[in-house]
């Protein structure tokens, strides 16, 4: 099986997710990148074709352009405007939701019939219009949703109990923005509560830090890039490979009628079934909150 990538938009996050699945074993055969910038593109594909001596997979990488989606099992959509010091992911939503029309038009016309993958900012509204642009089904449409905010917090919390971070189960769900939050309820280590482990008093310091990682990596060094390029890859090998994982992708809410981050089986059709997270009532007001916000955004922009 031929699995195509199209990659558009290929800043950092682009970019770090090209290089990132070009040093993991992946079913990726073909890799296409497209940007306004023609000159850097052709750059970035001499540079990464020039690391496939020391790849762990054979991958073909070129530049191209939208009619490359045609054929493509996986559009992964990083362009748009980048958070600037000072500015929240919500802030950036009237500079990209115009780029994403055009981009989506574009695509849709190619006779793209494959999956649609979103990273860009603010990410739950460009997932939603990802999907009312493109009139595909909803399983169909994603965003890395809080899968980076959930390796922030296995992280933290593993530097916390001296645990690996891949044997910690937590999930950040809600709004990849300000109103996400972690349900404590739900946190186990070997099937043992997070309390077990943690004092009570520590939960939320870990929660804000988680929160406010991304603020803090823009302040010191103006963007933030590996760990979503790392978390889109972990997102691409799930579909690719089938292998019906559970990541906290933004996803669609029919009651709501929104995308929001909860955790999600994803596999080769995309997101196969939205799992329901048990919430206590502080937790489930934190959600319904997170929901509002997300909900007065795209109401705001008439979509």
């Amino acid at each position: 099986m031929n699995n195509k990538v199209v990659l558009i938009g290929c800043g950092n996050v682009g970019m770090s997710y090209a290089y990132a699945l070009l040093n993991q074993r992946t079913n990726v055969n073909e890799l296409v990148l497209i940007d306004m910038n023609k000159d850097r593109i052709e750059g970035e594909v001499m540079d990464l074709n020039h690391c496939l001596a020391f790849a762990p997979s054979k991958i073909e990488i070129k530049s191209g352009d939208y009619s490359d989606c045609s054929d493509a099992t996986l559009v992964v959509i990083a362009a748009g405007a980048k958070q600037a010091p000072g500015e929240t992911r919500m802030d950036l939503i009237n500079k990209n939701s115009s780029i994403f029309k055009e981009i989506i038009g574009e695509v849709v016309k190619s006779g793209f019939n494959g999956i649609f993958l979103v990273a860009t900012n603010p990410l739950d509204v460009m997932t939603y219009l990802t999907w009312k642009y493109s009139g595909f089904d909803t399983s169909k449409v994603m965003g890395s949703g809080t899968s980076l905010d959930t390796a922030r917090l296995r992280y933290l919390i593993g530097e916390k109990t001296g645990v690996s971070p891949k044997s910690v189960n937590a999930y950040v769900i809600g709004e990849h923005g300000d109103s996400e939050f972690v349900p404590w309820s739900n946190v186990r280590i070997a099937g043992q509560e997070i309390e077990k482990f943690i004092d009570k008093e520590e939960l939320e310091p870990i929660e804000s830090e988680v929160r406010n990682a991304a603020y803090e990596i823009i302040n010191k060094k103006g963007a933030t890039y590996y760990g979503i390029g790392m978390a889109l890859v972990m997102i691409t090998n799930a579909i690719l490979s089938d292998e019906d994982r559970i990541i906290t992708v933004s996803n669609y809410d029919s009651f709501d009628d929104i995308y929001i981050g909860t955790p999600a089986i994803v596999n080769k059709d995309g997101v196969k079934e939205r799992i329901y997270v048990e919430l206590n009532d502080q937790e489930q007001e934190k959600l319904s909150k997170s929901i509002g916000i997300i909900k007065d955004a795209i109401d705001k922009l008439g979509e």
